[in-house]
């Protein structure tokens, strides 16, 4: 309990007691991590950032929702994602040491490529590559339109449980080599390890994450043994047994890990939310129906309208200035990304959801720069491909009771979204 203790502490109690701290002092950016008021709706929320400036500074941080500001932050090498120690007083940066010796490895913990940088992640993300490869990932199309026919057997009553989560899920399963039968094991993992890209988590919520990720830290582990000693035709098998410089036990936990909490809970949230916009807008889905060319195009609108990733944030390693404003070593910018994806400057109408938008692929969503989602193609195949299949298979879909959104704030989606046909 005590090493939970540190690791909690050191990862988001500080956090949780500075924010708190800052909100109660009248800090407006301070209100994006508490209020629950904007967690329900952040887009109000955004529209008065990005009216305050191009950048807004707060107490604990600085933060943007204008898309030129955000995206000059995530292209440029003045900005890093890891803390550096160097920057923490003494006392602070030996808690951090220490608590880094004993905890499991999820994805916003060293050496996930989310929180690492240049030269780090730079081979982290080259050797990557070498298996996750746009031809790779094609060719997993006729292995979803199985799973979703599969799926579609039945007409879901729930449709995150009985299809958006369980589509992302067995493609991540296929990839890492994950038998069938661990399905709904994985599952759980995922929805454990997501909250943890929050910052402030209460420690009841933390502890757990961390026992999901221990778990799954755990059966990884063995997982990667029996790989090697029998590989599969999975993309991990091939990453495992990759020629020459190879990826240690660490550095696959953090892979794996992070395909399964950023890369399967983001799907999850683009099938669900892009669902219930078409369920919003049935006209939207007449025009997909007439013109079903439009699917890859709908699925852009779909991420730029309700993004499932909100937001990130940047660590500023040399003095720079963005949007006019001058930002020092050690401060954190947010780029907003929901708010960045309606900024009126980009996107005409962007509080309209419009599946014909023709530049609606200039959303942020994916983030930029060298940390650029390496799932944004296999985001997008499972988003175009499952939720077609979805309305071709149930053309009366409709929403049938009260829905309810998940409770974390960087990652935006629904929890339960009753259906029926």
């Amino acid at each position: 309990m005590a090493g939970t203790g540190l690791r909690w502490a050191t990862k988001h109690g500080f956090m949780r007691v500075a924010v708190r701290r800052a909100a109660r002092r009248g800090d407006r950016l301070a209100a994006f991590f508490h209020d629950p008021a904007i967690r329900a709706d952040p887009y109000p929320f955004y529209d008065r950032v990005r009216a305050a400036g191009p950048v807004v500074r707060g107490q604990l941080m600085l933060a943007t929702a204008r898309h030129d500001v955000a995206s000059a932050v995530l292209r440029s090498d003045a900005f890093g994602v890891g803390v550096s120690e160097r920057r923490l007083p003494a006392g602070v940066a030996l808690l951090f040491r220490l608590s880094r010796r004993t905890s499991p490895i999820g994805p916003v913990d060293p050496p996930s490529m989310l929180v690492v940088d240049p030269p780090d992640h730079t081979r982290y993300r080259r050797l990557v590559a070498k298996v996750f490869t746009a031809r790779a990932i094609e060719g997993l199309r006729p292995r979803i339109e199985q799973t979703c026919d599969e799926l579609l057997r039945d007409a879901p009553a729930e449709l995150i449980a009985d299809y958006a989560a369980l589509l992302p899920v067995t493609v991540i399963a296929d990839i890492l080599g994950v038998p069938q039968e661990m399905r709904r094991q994985f599952l759980a993992w995922g929805a454990a390890a997501a909250p943890t890209l929050d910052i402030g988590l209460s420690f009841r919520t933390y502890r757990r994450t961390e026992r999901g990720i221990k778990a799954s830290n755990d059966w990884l582990r063995g997982h990667f043994a029996r790989l090697r000693a029998q590989p599969g035709n999975d993309l991990l098998s091939r990453l495992v047994h990759l020629e020459g410089e190879q990826l240690g036990d660490d550095e696959l936990l953090a892979t794996a890990g992070l395909l399964l909490a950023a890369g399967f809970e983001t799907t999850v949230n683009l099938l669900g939310s892009g669902a219930a916009l078409l369920m919003r807008h049935p006209e939207q889905l007449e025009l997909l129906r007439a013109e079903p060319q439009r699917w890859p195009g709908a699925v852009e609108e779909m991420l730029r309208y309700d993004s499932p990733v909100q937001s990130t944030a940047r660590v500023c390693r040399r003095e720079t200035e963005v949007g006019g404003v001058t930002v020092r070593p050690g401060q954190v910018v947010v780029p907003m990304l929901g708010g960045a994806n309606r900024d009126p400057a980009v996107f005409a109408d962007p509080a309209t959801f419009d599946v014909t938008r023709a530049n609606a692929r200039e959303h942020l969503s994916f983030s930029g720069g060298v940390h650029y989602c390496l799932g944004a193609a296999l985001a997008r195949l499972e988003g175009e491909i499952g939720l077609r299949m979805l309305f071709e298979r149930h053309p009366g879909l409709r929403t049938n009771g009260a829905t309810k959104r998940r409770p974390t704030r960087v990652l935006r989606g629904y929890e339960l979204l009753p259906v029926t046909t």
